[in-house]
């Protein structure tokens, strides 16, 4: 199983962290990753993408050009790149962040999530990658849940893990959305 997923918003959001924590999780599983960081030059607020690639065998090149899958966090990320995701793929915008109303397509999968609204319900804010991620792989199965939260203590430093079981919830959260509205995509 070949899997590419682009994630993008602003620094901050913890793209680059879920993309690694995605990453993780496949060479937990056993298959091969590539995670491929980007980001501004701000520490906070510029632009942070992401490219994770999942594969059964060899993986060619980190770089792809039009993604099977895409989480977009903010405005700016999403008016830049919903437009590349590839016929058959699968979107999910968080519309706390994105007036959506102008993004739609009949050729990709779209799962419009709340997510800072739900990061909130759960306890923080700072969630709202966590919810993502969790919504994601409930939707495209390119690893187990399981996989996901183990390679938590691994990805995230031990000066933080006490957030884990937040982390944790917030994964379940996503999960439960997707599961719950993935009806209509």
């Amino acid at each position: 199983m070949n899997c590419d997923v682009f994630m993008a918003g602003f620094g901050g959001q913890g793209i680059l962290l879920i993309g690694n924590l995605l990453a993780y999780a496949t060479i937990l599983e056993g298959r091969n990753a590539s995670f491929f960081p980007a980001y501004g030059p701000e520490k906070r607020g510029g632009a942070a993408t992401c490219t994770v690639i999942t594969a059964d065998g060899e993986i060619g090149s980190p770089v792809v050009g039009r993604p099977g899958n895409a989480l977009l966090l903010n405005q700016l990320a999403t008016e830049k790149y919903f437009a590349s995701v590839k016929p058959g793929g699968l979107a999910l915008i968080n519309t706390s962040l994105v007036e959506d109303e102008q993004f739609h397509r009949d050729d990709i999968q779209l799962l419009r999530i709340p997510a800072n609204q739900l990061a909130l319900e759960v306890g923080n804010v700072r969630l709202v990658n966590m919810i993502m991620l969790g919504a994601f792989v409930q939707l495209s199965g390119i690893v187990s849940l399981e996989s996901l939260k183990n390679a938590l203590d691994e990805i995230i430093p031990e000066r933080n893990r006490r957030f884990n079981p937040a982390n944790i919830q917030a994964l379940d959260c996503g999960v439960a959305f997707a599961r719950d509205n993935a009806g209509g995509i």
